[in-house]
C-alpha cells in the first residue's frame, strides 16, 4: 500500500529483489516465534479435562461388567464431547488469530522509491523506514534523514523523557520498541527480529502470564466450588450404594454417573467461547479489540472521556481564516489574496515541519504552494529547531539558505505566541478581542510570530527569541454529521460524556455544544485543574464537562482520579500526549486512521474507521455478552440441580427405583446441555431497551446471592416436577422402564422450556421468542427430535431401557414441564408491573 510522504529524492531505499536476498539471508522481523498451532496437539490437550476422563474411567467399567453395548455408547459420547469441545476451541483460536492479524502493527518503509505500508514482520536488514511523530520503532537502526527527531527509550533506559537524535550527531542509533515523540526520521535497519535489543527479552516476555480479571476469578471460584461439592457427594454416593449392594464397580459407577452430572464443565468453556466470538463479532463491526479482557469491561463503562479534534470532529482542518495583525483585518477562506495575508501563511508554514504529517501543517504548505508566486521551500534547510513544547505549546524553526539568508517562524497556541512577542497591553486586548469572536465558532486558531534575531549561538528557550507577532491563522474541523446522535445514545446508556482537549476553552465550547454535549457551559483549563488536591480535583472532574488545554499529565490525573471514585473510563485519543491516559484507563480507545502508533500501542479497543459511533456498538456488545454468559450460567446452575437430584434422592431416601437414571442418560443430558449453554446462549440477541439501562457497578459479583437464589429455585421446581412426575408413575403401578421414561422425559422437556425462559429474566417467554435466535431453534429441535428417536425407536429404546409413551402420558410429562418452569412469567410479570428496572432482581 503506497502512501504521500515528501522524502528526499536520494533515497530510495530497496528493491523488491534486493528485499527478498535479505529475507533469505537474515529472515524475517519476529522477536517472539510462538508454537504453531497442531490440531492433533489440540486434540490431545482436550483429554485433559475432568469430564472426558470421567467417560472414560465409566466406559473402562462398562468394558469390566461385560456391558459392551453401553461402554461403546461412553466411548461415542467421548467422540461427540471431543468433537464439541474441539469445535469450540477451533472457532475461538480462529476469531483470536483473526485479532491478532489485525493488531499486527504497521510500519512505513522506502520501497522501489515509494513510501509503502507494510506489516512490521516484513521489515529486512538494510531497509530504509519512515518514523514519524507517535509511531514505534519497530526494528534497530541508524538515522539517515530526521526533522525534530525524538525518542522516549524509557522502555530501555527506564529514562522517562525524550532524547534528540539526529544524523549529523554521535547519538543516531534507534531501537526496537522505543517510541517517536516527535518529528520524522529515516533510519536504515541493522538488526531485526531476535536480534534487536528489545529482541533478547523475547524468551521472558514469552514467560509472562496475564492476571486473571475479576470475572474471570469469580468464574474460577465458582465452578472449584461445584467441582468440591461434586467430589463430596460423589464420595458419599459411592459409599452409600457400596454400604447397601456390597458391588463396588456398580457403586463406583453410579458415584461416576453423580459426578458428571455436578461437573460444571461448560462454565469455562462458555467464558472463553463468549470472549473470543464478542472480539470477533466486535472486528466485524469495524472495532478492533486488542485485548480479550477488555469484553467484559465495555458494559460496565460509566464515563467517556473523549477528544475532540478527530472525535467530535472531521478532522478535515481547513484553513477558514488568516488575521493580519499589521492591518487588524481577517481574511475569509480563500480571499488572502493580499501581501499581508500571504506573509502570515508564509511564516505559518515555515513554523511547520518541513515533512509535515500534522492536518493543520499539511494544509499550511497547500496554501502556501497556491498563494505564493516565488517557492523558496527547497532553497532552505533547517539549521536549527525548538519541538512542540509549553502550555499552551508552540514551536519554532530557524532556516538558512546558502547566500545565509535566515528565517526563524514561530507557531502555536495564541495566547503563548502573544507572551513572547513584543506587544503592548492595547495591542494584546486587541487580538484577544479576535481571538474570541473567532474561537466562539468553534476555530481552532494558531498564534504566528517570527523573529530577526542575528546571533550565531542560540538560547537554550525558544521563548528568549525576540519574536514578532504576525496575526492568527483560523482553521475549522467541523462536528461529524452523526455525532448528536451518538452523545445522545450515551447520555440514554447512562453513560457521562466529558471533553479533555488540548484546545482552547472558547473553540471547545462551541464545538461541543453543536455536537450535543449537555452543560458545555462548565468548563476547567489543564494548569486550574493540576492546582487542586485530590478530593478537588475529584468534584471538579463530577462538577464539569469540558477540560480544556489538557496536557498529558492534567489527562491522566483525570482518569485517575475517576478510578479511584471507582468509576469505569473509556478514554478516547488520538495523539503521543493521550498515551498515559489511555493506558491507565479502563477502557483505553484509540483512533485507527487518525490514531498514533503510541495510542494504539496503549489502548485496548481500535476504531477503525475512527468513528465515535463504533464505541456505542461496542459498548451494547459489552453488555450483550455480559447478559448472555450470566444466562448461560444460570441455565447450567438451573438444569444440573434436577439432574444431581434425580439421580442421588431416591437412592438417598430408599425409592422402589434407585437406579432411574445411568451414565447414559445423564451423558444424553450433557450433550445437550453444552451447545445450549456455550453455543446458543452466545449467539442471543441483546434484550430490548439493553442500552437504557444504568452500567453495572465494577465491583459487582458476577452472580449476586439473589440471581443465583433464582436459579436454584428453578433449579429445584424443576427436581419437584421430575420427582412428582416418578411417584406419580409408580403409584400408578408405572414399571421401572415407563418410570424411567417418563422422568427424562419431563427432564428433557423441563430442559427445553428453561432455555426459552432463561432467554430473559424480565420480558416474558413470549417476548423472547420475537428475538430471532436460528440455533436456539435448531438446539432444541434437535433435542426433541433424539427424544423421540429414544422412545420410539426400538433398538435405541432397548438401549436407554426406556418404553415408548402414549399421547396421555406425554401430555403429563409436557404440562408437569410447563408448570415447574414456567411460574417465573408470573415473578417476571410482576417485576414488569413494579417497574423494576431489567438489570435488577
Amino acid at each position: 500500500m503506497s502512501i504521500e510522504i515528501n522524502i528526499p529524492e536520494n533515497i530510495v531505499g530497496l528493491t523488491d529483489a534486493e528485499v527478498q536476498t535479505s529475507r533469505d539471508e537474515f529472515g524475517q522481523n519476529k522477536q517472539i516465534h510462538k508454537q504453531q498451532h497442531k490440531w492433533w496437539i489440540a486434540l490431545f490437550e482436550l483429554f485433559k479435562e475432568p469430564m472426558l476422563l470421567l467417560l472414560i474411567a465409566v466406559s473402562i467399567i462398562y468394558f469390566v461388567m461385560g456391558q459392551n453395548s453401553e461402554a461403546y455408547f461412553m466411548l461415542a459420547a467421548i467422540v461427540a464431547v471431543s468433537g464439541i469441545s474441539f469445535y469450540q476451541d477451533n472457532r475461538s483460536r480462529i476469531a483470536m488469530e483473526s485479532l491478532e492479524k489485525l493488531n499486527e502493527p504497521l510500519s512505513t518503509v522506502l520501497r522501489n522509491g515509494e513510501p509503502t505500508r507494510i506489516p512490521t514482520a516484513e521489515i529486512v536488514i538494510d531497509d530504509l523506514v519512515i518514523a514519524q511523530e507517535g509511531n514505534t520503532i519497530n526494528a534497530d537502526g541508524e538515522i539517515i534523514h530526521s526533522n525534530d527527531f525524538s525518542v522516549n527509550e524509557s522502555l530501555l533506559t527506564g529514562e522517562p523523557y525524550a532524547v534528540f537524535k539526529s544524523e549529523k550527531t554521535e547519538l543516531k542509533s534507534v531501537f526496537s520498541g522505543t517510541l517517536v515523540a516527535s518529528g520524522l526520521a529515516v533510519y536504515r535497519v541493522t538488526k531485526i527480529g531476535a536480534n534487536t535489543e528489545v529482541g533478547k527479552l523475547g524468551a521472558s516476555l514469552q514467560n509472562i502470564k496475564e492476571t486473571p480479571t475479576p470475572l474471570q476469578v469469580q468464574i474460577q471460584k465458582f465452578v472449584k466450588v461445584m467441582a468440591i461439592m461434586g467430589i463430596a457427594v460423589f464420595l458419599l454416593v459411592w459409599g452409600v450404594y457400596f454400604w447397601k449392594t456390597q458391588n463396588i464397580l456398580t457403586s463406583l459407577l453410579k458415584g461416576l454417573t453423580l459426578a458428571m452430572s455436578i461437573l460444571p464443565e461448560e462454565i469455562p468453556v462458555a467464558f472463553t467461547t463468549f470472549m473470543a466470538l464478542g472480539s470477533w463479532r466486535l472486528m466485524k463491526e469495524g472495532v478492533i479489540v486488542k485485548k480479550i479482557r477488555t469484553v467484559e469491561t465495555l458494559g460496565s463503562a460509566t464515563i467517556i472521556c473523549t477528544d475532540k479534534t478527530g472525535t467530535l470532529t472531521q478532522n478535515k482542518m481547513s484553513l477558514q481564516s488568516v488575521y493580519t495583525f499589521s492591518t487588524d483585518k481577517l481574511y475569509e477562506k480563500e480571499q488572502w489574496d493580499t501581501e499581508e495575508a500571504k506573509k502570515v501563511i508564509e511564516i505559518a508554514m515555515w513554523a511547520s515541519e518541513p515533512v509535515p504529517f500534522d492536518p493543520m501543517e499539511k494544509t499550511l504548505h497547500k496554501e502556501y504552494a497556491k498563494t505564493t508566486t516565488n517557492d523558496t521551500r527547497r532553497q532552505f534547510s533547517m539549521v536549527h529547531e525548538y519541538p512542540l513544547e509549553g502550555k499552551p505549546p508552540m514551536m519554532t524553526h530557524v532556516f538558512e539558505n546558502r547566500e545565509g539568508k535566515r528565517i526563524i517562524a514561530a507557531k502555536g497556541g495564541p495566547e503563548t505566541i502573544i507572551k513572547v512577542s513584543n506587544l503592548n497591553t492595547e495591542q494584546k486586548k486587541q487580538i484577544q478581542d479576535t481571538i474570541i469572536t473567532l474561537a466562539s465558532n468553534g476555530y481552532r486558531i494558531l498564534g504566528v510570530a517570527y523573529s530577526d534575531y542575528a546571533e550565531n549561538s542560540y538560547p537554550k528557550d525558544q521563548q528568549e527569541l525576540p519574536f514578532h507577532f504576525m496575526g492568527l491563522v483560523v482553521f475549522y474541523d467541523p462536528p461529524k454529521a452523526n455525532i448528536q446522535s451518538v452523545i445522545q445514545q450515551f447520555y440514554e446508556a447512562g453513560i457521562q460524556v466529558k471533553v479533555i482537549t488540548g484546545d482552547n476553552t472558547i473553540t471547545t465550547k462551541a464545538i461541543a455544544e453543536k455536537a450535543g454535549i449537555k452543560n458545555a457551559d462548565i468548563v476547567m483549563e489543564g494548569e486550574a485543574f493540576m492546582k487542586l488536591n485530590e478530593v478537588e480535583m475529584l468534584k471538579a472532574i463530577h462538577g464539569t464537562t469540558l477540560l480544556t488545554r489538557m496536557f498529558p499529565e492534567a489527562k491522566l490525573a483525570v482518569v485517575n482520579a475517576l478510578k479511584k471514585d471507582n468509576q469505569v473510563v473509556a478514554m478516547v485519543g488520538d495523539g503521543v500526549n493521550d498515551g498515559p491516559a489511555l493506558k491507565a484507563s479502563n477502557i483505553g480507545v484509540a483512533m485507527g486512521k487518525k490514531g498514533t502508533e503510541i495510542a494504539k500501542e496503549a489502548a485496548d479497543l481500535i476504531l477503525v474507521d475512527d468513528d465515535l459511533s463504533k464505541m456505542i456498538i461496542a459498548v451494547a456488545a459489552g453488555r450483550r455478552i455480559y447478559s448472555n454468559l450470566k444466562k448461560a450460567i444460570r441455565y447450567i446452575v438451573s438444569i444440573h440441580i434436577p439432574i444431581i437430584l434425580t439421580v442421588s434422592l431416591p437412592l438417598f431416601l430408599g425409592w422402589i427405583y434407585p437406579d432411574i437414571f445411568t451414565p447414559v442418560h445423564v451423558i444424553f443430558l450433557e450433550l445437550v446441555m453444552g451447545p445450549m449453554c456455550s453455543i446458543v446462549y452466545e449467539n442471543e440477541p441483546a434484550e430490548k431497551n439493553a442500552m437504557q439501562q444504568a452500567p453495572r457497578p465494577i465491583g459487582s459479583t458476577f452472580l449476586s446471592l439473589k440471581e443465583l437464589g433464582i436459579s436454584i429455585v428453578q433449579g429445584i421446581g424443576i427436581t419437584i416436577g421430575v420427582l412428582f412426575v416418578y411417584q406419580l408413575t409408580v403409584q400408578n403401578g408405572g414399571n421401572e422402564q415407563l418410570t424411567r421414561t417418563m422422568v427424562f422425559a419431563t427432564l428433557v422437556f423441563s430442559n427445553v422450556i428453561l432455555s426459552l425462559v432463561n432467554r430473559s429474566f424480565y420480558y416474558s417467554v413470549f417476548a423472547s421468542l420475537k428475538n430471532k435466535n436460528n440455533m436456539m431453534l435448531i438446539a432444541n429441535s434437535l433435542t426433541l427430535l433424539f427424544l423421540a428417536m429414544i422412545v420410539y425407536i426400538s433398538p435405541i429404546a432397548r438401549f436407554f431401557d426406556v418404553l415408548p409413551l402414549q399421547l396421555d402420558q406425554i401430555a403429563i410429562c409436557i404440562g408437569v414441564s410447563a408448570v415447574s418452569v414456567l411460574w417465573i412469567e408470573i415473578w417476571k410479570w410482576n417485576k414488569r408491573k413494579n417497574n423494576t428496572q431489567p438489570n435488577e432482581i
